[in-house]
């Protein structure tokens, strides 16, 4: 196990965070068929088409240092119910991104994310050390944005023109953060949610 690299699972309740493999290949499909993701305009979410080379480039970022790639697992079935990541790894000013997170359709308001987000921002605060973990997401995406708020980050500002998405369109992002000194708070709070 190597834990600054991403090569460890993170076990929680429900579910566990697996290092991304070539294998999951099918897992993240059917993960994505659950909801047909991959339709949506505000995230990039494997097709059949895509997803070697989705998986390809997380694991050449984390061969890189600067992105722990991992699938979602539910620990009851074992099936893969979507992937999330760290990237943009800072280990000089102790930050990274939490991001290219997506569910399944019959996943998505569960405690899956919840906890996916708990046992992510755990691992960057207490294990890496962080002092900063900031999300953006797609101005368009208001789910995502109201998910966001509702594990404890503060919302920044937004990023015009921050990336081109597949289909050409201009994307304005929306970035977030959590901060060393609010994570208590923020993890009480989690857990408080957790338990209900």
């Amino acid at each position: 196990m190597d834990v600054q690299s991403g090569q460890c699972a993170l076990i929680g309740e429900i579910i566990e965070l697996t290092p991304l493999q070539p294998e999951h290949s099918r897992g993240l499909l059917s993960a994505a068929a659950d909801g047909e993701l991959w339709n949506l305009k505000t995230m990039v979410v494997p097709r059949l088409d895509t997803v070697d080379g989705y998986i390809a480039s997380a694991l050449a970022g984390r061969h890189a240092g600067t992105v722990m790639p991992y699938a979602i697992v539910l620990r009851s079935t074992g099936a893969i119910c979507g992937s999330t990541r760290f990237w943009k790894i800072d280990r000089t000013n102790r930050k990274l991104e939490i991001g290219h997170t997506w569910l399944s359709g019959s996943v998505q308001r569960s405690g899956v994310n919840t906890e996916a987000k708990y046992l992510l921002l755990t691992y960057a605060f207490e294990v890496m050390g962080c002092v900063r973990v900031q999300f953006t997401t797609d101005e368009l995406n208001e789910a995502s944005r109201a998910a966001i708020l509702r594990i404890g980050a503060k919302q920044e500002g937004i990023v015009r023109n921050e990336r081109i998405m597949p289909d050409g369109r201009k994307r304005n992002s929306v970035r977030f953060s959590i901060i060393d000194s609010e994570w208590p708070d923020v993890k009480a709070m989690l857990q408080q949610k957790m338990r209900r």
